[in-house]
């Protein structure tokens, strides 16, 4: 041949939090990474996106590809094994996929109790399981990617980023920590509650720190919402949503206005311009499928649910890749002002 096409890229993560629902991003991962084609330059990660970030360097630098996607098998089906074992079923009255009476009832509790009232003595299994998946100290000292772990200062709302050589266990903690449910979590005697209130992930450093200009979103949360919510529940949960996902949608609005300003601007483009001319946005998500999940389920891992998800991801990357995976390095494969304007 002549001509050979460029079989291979390197590309950001920005990967956002959900809970167990994060077990969709395990698939996306898994996929991505048995393709081949792609190696990663940056990852940004809040809450479960900033398990699966930690999780996926960790495996990265046990043994490149393979070992990545043997990491983050064996953390989820860890965490899967802190669920109940049943999936959720349809909800009734409230549609989508529900959750049993007693983990409503456990959530209403939340509503009214601290997490020092309902838990004393500050039992969390994801400190455990955290501790004995990712070997911290090498991931600090020889990280094959940049991560940026958000987090919220408790106190100010301040955006904290931790990056690779400020990986711990606390810091992944921290930035999956849901202040009804758990206790702030302190770093340097600074509390943090969880990164989603601050960024829901943190775009700008993939855009600003990362030599790599195609930024793949995987998105948990619906950017379309389905019908306006009437029960207080609704509205609590709709509220809480709405709120984890304002800086996000904000950002990337910020970042359609800079695209559309720097086309429309005449030469000689600044350094700015032409950073954001070169930068490509991607996406991948499950709107329909993560829409008709109740939010309790966000808090309720079980196998037979985590590995649903996991095959969605699966099965929306490959899809991805399949229809996508020619945009790279050379155009966007989503329209960010039609999405976030």
């Amino acid at each position: 041949m002549l001509f050979r096409r460029d079989t291979s890229h390197t590309i950001n993560l920005a990967l956002q939090g959900g809970g167990a629902h994060g077990a969709f991003t395990w698939g996306v991962l898994d996929a991505l990474l048995e393709d081949g084609r792609l190696s990663f330059d940056g990852i940004s990660g809040t809450s479960a996106g900033a398990m699966n970030a930690v999780v996926l360097a960790h495996g990265l630098l046990q043994d490149g590809h393979d070992g990545a996607r043997a990491a983050l098998e064996r953390f989820w089906n860890a965490v899967a094994a802190l669920g109940p074992a049943e999936l959720p079923f349809p909800a009734g009255d409230g549609g989508g996929i529900g959750l049993s009476s007693g983990i409503r009832v456990m959530a209403q509790w939340m509503q009214h109790f601290s997490p020092e009232q309902l838990n004393p003595f500050d039992v969390d299994p994801l400190r455990d399981l955290l501790a004995a998946h990712i070997d911290f100290e090498r991931l600090r000292a020889d990280s094959p990617v940049k991560l940026f772990v958000a987090a919220t200062h408790a106190n100010t709302g301040r955006l904290r980023l931790f990056q690779a050589h400020e990986m711990s266990v606390s810091t992944v903690l921290a930035s999956a920590c849901l202040p009804t449910v758990q206790r702030a979590i302190e770093i340097d005697g600074e509390p943090y509650w969880d990164g989603a209130y601050s960024a829901n992930p943190a775009v700008f450093p993939l855009f600003y720190e990362c030599t790599a200009n195609d930024i793949l979103l995987v998105l948990l949360s619906p950017l379309l919402h389905g019908d306006t919510p009437r029960s207080a529940e609704e509205i609590r949960a709709r509220s809480l949503d709405l709120a984890f996902n304002a800086t996000f949608l904000r950002e990337m609005r910020m970042f359609a206005h800079a695209r559309e300003y720097a086309e429309h601007s005449l030469p000689p483009r600044g350094r700015l311009e032409r950073h954001l001319q070169r930068t490509h946005f991607h996406l991948i998500e499950a709107e329909e499928l993560l829409s008709q999940l109740a939010a309790e389920t966000r808090m309720t891992p079980g196998p037979a649910f985590i590995h649903m998800l996991y095959e969605q991801g699966r099965s929306r990357a490959q899809n991805w890749l399949t229809v996508h995976f020619p945009a790279l390095g050379r155009r966007s494969s989503v329209d960010l002002g039609q999405m976030f304007y």
